[in-house]
């Protein structure tokens, strides 16, 4: 190693660090194209002062939803002083009381007391300044699934907000909400889902090229030049591919940085970068946990302490736990198998070949510490 590859303590290999940041709202949203201008079309009646279409974005974690909604509200915000923006996330303002408090923070700038008034008062409060504002009220309910576990309180918020226009005449207000997948929101019942409506939006995950393009955008912008080096880009895209989460991509990117800068060093190794995902493995891994549903969190567990079990044996654990039935039982195998956190394969024994073999993808310990943070 010569001297000019030192970097010296007051040296940075950082261009711009908040381009690594999860919440970065990029100014080239690439390979979302379709589902702006889906979400566009959907809210764009709001821009004339109509009531606008409702939404649903579906897919994996780490496929852009947030920040396409994020970066649509921020233009509205830019160009439209007759529409309010809101997005709550459900995994924090988990009641309808929550949902509205987030709302009346955003029009009057304060928070509502926490004790002492009625949802009904508030709620009126932030639905007579729409009417006298004429104001357009955009929602997005973040992992609106959120709402279902915490108590059952999905029908009460979308309820009250979809059915506002009918007891208080004039009212706009048009909701966007934010799944990992259409079965995550079972708890909603047929009176809400007859008003709901929403014009549903996939975001598939992101393919090698795809995930290849962003992160050479956030590097471009994020580091100084030659930081890292193609090869070890393919390294960090491959681990991507394996999560199924850009986001853990773009958090390799920074801790592989750190780790360069903690040896001094001018560019990133293969160790930096080896290093660096046995942090934002788990870092994902636990975070992906948190936003299971309940039940979902509970055969993962069952997964992860049997090592290896055949589908029947399961399901007969799985239902003295939870009382859940087999349908249930299906979806969610199915779903924790379409999240990278287990495989869920046919052993060609049983009737016709049809038993299925299944086991976590990750280290026992690991799931099992991120459950019992999550």
């Amino acid at each position: 190693m010569t001297d000019n590859d030192i970097l010296l303590w007051d040296e940075t290999l950082f261009k711009d660090l908040s381009v690594l940041e999860p919440d970065y709202l990029p100014e080239y949203f690439p390979h979302r194209d379709s589902q702006l201008d889906a979400l566009k079309f959907a809210l764009k009646p709001a821009l004339r002062s109509v009531r606008p279409l409702n939404c649903l974005l579906v897919g994996p974690p780490g496929t852009g939803k947030t920040s396409a909604v994020m970066k649509i509200f921020k233009e509205v915000e830019a160009h439209a002083p007759n529409v309010v923006v809101v997005k709550v996330n459900c995994q924090i303002d988990s009641t309808r009381f929550a949902v509205i408090s987030r709302i009346y923070r955003k029009i009057f700038g304060i928070s509502p007391p926490n004790s002492g008034i009625a949802f009904r008062k508030i709620f009126e409060k932030v639905v007579n300044f729409l009417i006298s504002s004429e104001k357009v009220l955009l929602v997005a309910l973040d992992d609106l699934n959120y709402l279902c576990y915490e108590g059952g309180h999905t029908n009460e918020v979308m309820y009250s907000l979809l059915r506002a226009h009918e007891q208080y005449p004039g009212v706009k207000i048009g909701i966007t909400g934010i799944v990992n997948d259409t079965s995550d929101l079972y708890c909603i019942d047929s009176r809400v889902n007859s008003i709901f409506l929403p014009e549903e939006i996939p975001f598939p995950k992101y393919e090698n090229a795809e995930i290849l393009d962003i992160l050479k955008d956030r590097i471009k912008y994020g580091f100084y030049p030659k930081v890292i080096s193609d090869e070890l880009l393919k390294l960090v895209v491959s681990y991507v591919e394996k999560t199924g989460d850009l986001r853990i991509g773009i958090d390799l990117l920074k801790r592989s940085g750190f780790n360069a800068e903690r040896r001094g060093n001018r560019t990133i190794s293969y160790e930096d970068v080896e290093k660096a995902y046995e942090a934002s493995k788990l870092l994902h891994l636990c975070r992906g946990i948190s936003l299971l549903s309940y039940p979902e969190k509970r055969l993962l567990e069952l997964i992860a302490r049997k090592g290896e079990i055949h589908a029947g044996e399961l399901y007969k654990s799985f239902h003295e736990l939870t009382h859940l039935g087999y349908t249930r039982f299906y979806g969610i195998v199915n779903r924790l198998q379409m999240l990278n956190y287990v495989d869920a394969d046919f052993s060609g024994k049983g009737q016709r070949g049809r038993t299925r073999i299944i086991k976590t993808k990750y280290e026992t310990e690991d799931i099992l510490n991120c459950l019992e943070r999550s």
